[in-house]
């Protein structure tokens, strides 16, 4: 089987695109959605492009932290960060946040009841949330050492990190659904 590279989940979340840019822009509350993070150090309290933050993260026994930079914060609409280690590319992170208020669960046009009436306005909030994570770790200096890294850390091989981020993602998404529907 090939490495994937990129790796991208969403959900359907019956809240406003600005609850969940809130809950998923602020580094410190990854802790509550992610099942690796343990702590978030974020330097500074104002989060924007350019944020540095470390990462806390943990696998059973394994513990290991990841030094993080914003890259995107565009309120209601996407929220993304860079991951390194000592200096060296690991990944992108990254949410996509789209409101889609008026469509069905099948993302069709919701807005007219059968007498053709138009209920957008009727409609409650809904937003597709969409985590990716894309592998940093190919052909740049320090990609194998890095790699390594991340099996001594982690325990995870970098072919199966993919999978393993695929099951996190999925836990992660749920997590913030729940807490956002609230």
């Amino acid at each position: 089987m090939e490495r994937e590279w990129v790796v991208e989940e969403s959900v359907a979340v019956e809240a406003s695109a600005a609850d969940v840019y809130a809950a998923v822009a602020d580094p410190r509350r990854m802790r509550e959605w992610s099942p690796e993070v343990f702590a978030a150090w974020v330097r500074g309290r104002t989060v924007a492009p350019g944020t540095r933050f470390v990462g806390f993260n943990r696998i059973g026994w394994r513990v290991w932290f990841t030094t993080c930079q914003v890259t995107a914060a565009v309120p209601g609409e996407a929220f993304a960060f860079r991951v390194s280690s000592f200096g060296i590319p690991v990944a992108l992170w990254g949410y996509r946040i789209e409101d889609v208020t008026g469509e069905d669960a099948a993302g069709e046009d919701a807005g007219q009841d059968a007498a053709g009436k138009d209920v957008t306005g009727d409609a409650a909030p809904r937003t597709r949330l969409t985590e990716y994570w894309e592998d940093q770790r190919r052909d740049t200096r320090g990609a194998a050492f890095v790699s390594l890294l991340g099996r001594l850390f982690t325990g995870v091989r970098a072919d199966r990190r993919a999978a393993v981020n695929r099951e996190g993602m999925k836990a992660t998404l749920n997590r913030i659904k729940t807490a956002t529907e609230r």
